[in-house]
């Protein structure tokens, strides 16, 4: 390849990466004058390849919005960022409808790369090695995930079909504030303007997503992440449990994240560092209590339990098996 054709083509992959580039800026990177970058413009021109110019103070030349450009052109770490994205996103569980499209997506990229780095990529994915087993979650569609990710974005209200965990089917409407990744599945949260109540669903339980006419106005400051935090801490399970633990915020966090508990942390003294290890409230609801021993014995602090009595219970039996095991020679 000519090193003219060769910097024409490195032109192509910088107006690939999006935005308005200056002659100068094109110039510089191709290591040519602004007359070259013209020339060079005009060639993509004559191969079909959109180019824009932008005329004024921060003018320059774009591609099309919306062009698609054969063949693909990536660099180095571009290519190695994608596929390992790629496998990432399939063990995490982080992947819409099936995980063939993942495949076919690592597949097309490999078909239009260069011999040498698609061996060089090869060897890198075949050398990974990952201490868990990969996520086995439902998909959620990926209509569903782009026609809420549009509510989103647009303030717009949508409606949605919905089955719950007890398999009950609902068709309910939804002001959806963000989508959230959390523990290997997608979420939803948002309020239910008929209940006036914020609300999280699981994307993958949707089975059908419409926009609808209107718009409504998101809360000020919001955190769509915290706040569906915050409502798996709170939400109506079998068990309601309160506890006293001496420690610091981040000692309790380590084992009780904010998905899992609140943490009532009351103002320090006047004076006071607020890293002081102290007695912190703490609420939690569970389905069943089997593992919460265990995560208080590994939290290595005082502890008192308010509520309930079956988790008293629980605690002493699993101290009295830790105490026999030690006695044991």
């Amino acid at each position: 390849m000519s090193r003219p054709t060769g910097r024409v083509l490195t032109l192509l992959e910088l107006l690939q990466s999006g935005g308005i580039r200056t002659v100068a800026e094109l110039a510089d990177q191709l290591g040519v004058d602004g007359r070259t970058v013209r020339r060079y413009v005009d060639q993509l021109i004559d191969l079909d390849v959109p180019v824009e110019a932008v005329r004024g103070r921060y003018g320059g030349y774009r591609l099309a919005s919306g062009y698609r450009l054969p063949p693909l052109m990536l660099s180095d770490d571009e290519a190695l960022a994608v596929l390992l994205g790629l496998v990432a996103g399939r063990r995490g569980g982080l992947m819409t409808t099936a995980d063939t499209a993942s495949e076919t997506a690592a597949a097309k990229i490999r078909r239009v790369l260069p011999e040498r780095l698609a061996r060089r990529l090869d060897t890198v994915l075949e050398s990974l090695a990952f201490t868990a087993p990969p996520g086995q979650f439902a998909n959620p569609d990926a209509e569903v995930l782009l026609t809420v990710a549009d509510a989103v974005r647009h303030r717009r209200p949508v409606s949605i079909r919905y089955t719950d965990r007890d398999g009950r089917r609902s068709e309910r409407p939804l002001h959806a504030y963000g989508i959230v990744a959390h523990s290997g599945r997608w979420y939803v949260t948002g309020m239910d303007p008929e209940i006036g109540e914020d609300r999280t669903f699981r994307l993958d339980r949707i089975a059908g997503a419409r926009t609808l006419p209107g718009s409504f106005e998101a809360p000020a400051g919001l955190d769509p992440a915290q706040r569906m935090l915050s409502g798996f801490a709170t939400a109506e399970y079998r068990y309601e449990v309160t506890l006293r633990i001496h420690g610091t915020a981040d000692q309790i966090r380590a084992r009780l994240p904010a998905g899992v508990a609140s943490l009532e942390e009351p103002a320090p003294a006047a004076g006071a560092d607020p890293a002081t290890e102290r007695w912190l409230r703490v609420e939690l609801r569970a389905e069943n209590l089997d593992w919460l021993p265990p995560v208080l014995a590994s939290l290595d602090r005082p502890f008192v339990i308010e509520r309930p009595d079956e988790l008293r219970n629980l605690v002493t039996a699993l101290a009295d098996r830790l105490a026999s095991s030690a006695r044991q020679t």
